[in-house]
């Protein structure tokens, strides 16, 4: 999935809406006054917006009784809107706590309303996370003179984590969530010291002679250990590694997995498992096999048999599982399991559903006819124990093998080490959507972005949204989970779509991409989850916020410490849309934000520079216009970064007379203009590093283009291996511009 804008679709069009649009910013009285209106905003459910062009737009009726039924608010009629409001009214009125998560700001006072009735006097604990109880004489319980509520002042040194608040009054009881984190997420100190630079890479790209035709989390190692020690990078960002199928057919792309939770156990590389080499001398040979039946693509520059890898690969992991380990081996997945919680039985249960059963998408599939509680589902664990734990295993092994690779980062001097990249949603036939089904809105709606300037459409994702009211009722448990595990072993966290903490684009089903409507999101507590771990991490958390994004947004992602994106094709002053309109000179970049050059949704920069955007478009009929409109547009953003690129003195005029001789100068003067941002994190891609042409990704396709399989190659088409990209002399020669 793509949520990047790209940067040259005409912007004479305006973006078409299912809805009416006008010079107006507001709704009118009479609209607000509405029934359906007050219910949909009761409801968290956004009944206007302002779209990327400034122009305020109204959500539709339909569409809003669509969007409440998905969060469990009837408004098919009249009397279920006033049903429904007073019903919404009386939950908040009869609750002790108006909230079921609290945030409260570390090392500060917080002053929490108890709504009790007449002649009721509360008393209140709080269960810390760390097993202590503090009882509500160690915090001051105050009448509102004013009414019959009291004031609950929780004392300032309570410890950062997740507690629970205990509240009883009269015959009623309350609790809640209480999330205590630092109010800005602290740049850790080797970077407040001075920004660092790191790289990005596509893991699957990179391959060597271990590899197994597909990149794998021992490339991860090497990459990390050599970027960090042969070219002075701080870290590597990583394409997203979360779970993915269980056999093939996999899905290639990583913003599309099965769970957030859990690990790719398809990059696991079976030669570094320590089993593998007590394995007998016959199994050995067996998985050397099957590593030499795919050892050869390695070296091919075409697209990636990711299932032909996984075919391979599944077989040899199993041989490798069933060689018994020591008790020491024994007793680490022990604990790896406990740790991991149900969660990881529920994925396993998934895992073997899909081997034995078949893919959920099938027809009446079991998907739709089982769910945790089936005696069917038991049934089949119980009854294919063997098949289940070695999906357990596979994570175990994942989740030792990205270990060791953070390892690797550090020790070889980096920063931060592995920068791991979080999707914005799962599938919805996925582990997670089938196990916990009531963690999301399921079947009704799907989540995506509305019409602007680069999706006049706008964009269906096919992912089922969060549901805000769950995750607000369960302290946002699962959310704490996730991002937990993302920093688990990880220096910094990139969250794509980060506008989605605050609101998500609700597409009821059958409405398209443009008849959807935004549910807003607890931004608060969700800034908490990430204050708190990244703070246990001394880790750092960066949004990605391009594209539609309100400026308040960034405010409230900036005060809280969380960086955002600037990238150089996309950063024209005043953020003009306009191809061909001048660049921001790096001055004008943000301090608390990660600065690159491109963008995985781009080609890389000597294709992008040398229009391999422009062929790629219309070989596959992606153009609203003509190609030579698209190519004079190209042609003039192109200019226009390199009359700021000569006029900066980074390039040589000469050399922009003639970028096709001079590509690698160009390259470069480009990430000598990132130097000079304020911005405390810089990001070069090895794609750029090895003068690579071929984009990874063509957003707005799925089977017309190899998204995801396309392998780390140089100027030429040449395979660039793990081993060898940290002697490329262009790579050196990058990196010693990001060094300078």
């Amino acid at each position: 999935m793509s949520t990047t804008p790209e940067p040259h679709q005409p912007t004479a069009e305006q973006p078409a809406t299912n809805a009416v649009k006008s010079t107006i910013q507001t709704e009118s009285a009479a609209r607000l006054s509405r029934p359906l209106i007050q219910l949909a905003k009761a409801g968290g459910v956004a009944t206007s917006y302002i779209d990327q062009l400034g122009t305020y737009v109204e959500i539709d009726d339909d569409v809003l009784v669509d969007v409440l039924g998905a969060l469990g608010i009837d408004a098919t009629s009249n009397h279920a809107i006033t049903e429904s409001l007073a019903r919404l009214e009386a939950e908040s009125s009869k609750r002790l706590l108006s909230e079921s998560t609290i945030v409260a700001p570390l090392g500060k006072p917080t002053t929490i309303t108890l709504h009790c009735a007449h002649g009721e006097e509360p008393t209140a604990s709080i269960a810390l996370e760390n097993g202590r109880t503090l009882r509500s004489e160690l915090a001051d319980i105050l009448p509102d003179v004013n009414s019959s509520d009291w004031f609950l002042l929780l004392p300032d040194n309570l410890p950062m984590g997740y507690h629970t608040l205990h509240v009883e009054a009269g015959e009623r009881q309350a609790d809640a969530t209480l999330m205590v984190a630092p109010e800005r997420i602290a740049l850790p100190d080797a970077v407040a010291a001075r920004p660092r630079w790191g790289w990005m890479a596509q893991l699957y790209a990179e391959r060597s002679a271990a590899s197994w035709g597909v990149g794998d989390y021992g490339d991860l190692k090497q990459l990390a250990a050599d970027a960090g020690a042969k070219s002075g990078a701080d870290f590597l960002l990583i394409n997203p590694i979360h779970a993915t199928a269980p056999i093939p057919p996999l899905e290639p792309s990583p913003y599309l997995p099965e769970s957030r939770r859990f690990l790719n156990v398809t990059y696991i590389r079976p030669q570094d498992i320590p089993e593998y080499a007590e394995l007998p001398a016959d199994a050995r040979e067996r998985v050397d096999a099957l590593h030499a039946s795919v050892a050869a693509r390695n070296d091919s520059p075409e697209p990636l048999d990711l299932n032909a890898s996984w075919e391979a690969k599944r077989i040899a992991l199993r041989i490798i599982f069933d060689q018994p380990r020591s008790n020491l081996r024994e007793a680490a997945f022990d604990r790896f399991k406990r740790e991991a919680g149900p969660d990881l039985d529920a994925f396993a249960a998934w895992c073997l559903a899909f081997e034995v059963w078949g893919a959920p998408w099938e027809p009446n599939s079991w998907f739709e006819r089982y769910d945790r509680a089936s005696p069917e589902v038991a049934d089949l664990v119980r009854n294919h124990a063997d098949l289940f734990e070695f999906n357990r295993w596979l994570q175990w092994i994942a989740d030792e093998q990205v270990a060791a690779a953070q390892t690797a980062a550090k020790e070889s001097g980096m920063a931060l080490g592995l920068m791991q990249d979080m999707a914005v949603g799962v599938h919805a036939l996925g582990a997670d959507a089938w196990w916990n089904p009531e963690r999301f809105a399921i079947g009704s709606v799907t989540v995506g972005c509305p019409p602007d300037f680069y999706n006049q459409q706008g964009q269906d994702w096919g992912q089922p949204p969060f549901n805000p009211r769950y995750l607000e009722r369960t302290g946002y448990r699962v959310y704490r989970e996730m991002v937990h595990s993302a920093f688990a072993h990880a220096g910094a966290v990139r969250i794509d779509h980060i506008l989605g903490l605050f609101r998500l684009w609700w597409i009821p089903r059958g409405k398209g991409a443009k008849g959807g409507a935004y549910v807003m999101y607890n931004h608060e507590a969700m800034l908490a989850v990430l204050s708190i771990e990244a703070t246990r991490a001394n880790g750092m958390v960066i949004g990605e916020d391009l594209g539609t994004v309100p400026d308040y947004v960034r405010t409230v992602l900036a005060d809280h410490g969380v960086l955002g994106t600037d990238v150089e094709w996309f950063s024209r002053v005043d953020n003009s849309p306009n191809a061909g309109d001048p660049y921001a000179p790096p001055s004008d970049y943000r301090r608390q934000s990660m600065a690159s050059v491109t963008t995985h949704d781009l080609p890389p920069t000597a294709g992008y520079l040398e229009f391999e955007h422009v062929k790629l478009r219309e070989e596959l009929g992606l153009l609203s216009t003509s190609v030579e409109e698209f190519q004079e547009s190209a042609s003039a953003e192109r200019q226009a970064m390199l009359d700021l690129l000569v006029s900066g003195g980074w390039l040589d005029a000469a050399a922009a007379a003639d970028v096709p001789a001079h590509e690698q100068e160009v390259v470069e003067a480009m990430h000598r203009m990132l130097t000079k941002t304020p911005s405390v994190l810089r990001q070069a891609t090895l794609m750029d590093g090895v003068g690579q042409h071929r984009a990874v990704n063509q957003p707005g396709t799925s089977t017309e283009y190899p998204n995801w399989r396309i392998p780390l190659t140089d100027a030429a088409g040449h395979v660039v291996h793990t081993d060898e990209i940290f002697v490329n002399p262009r790579v050196l020669s990058l990196a010693a511009v990001m060094n300078a």
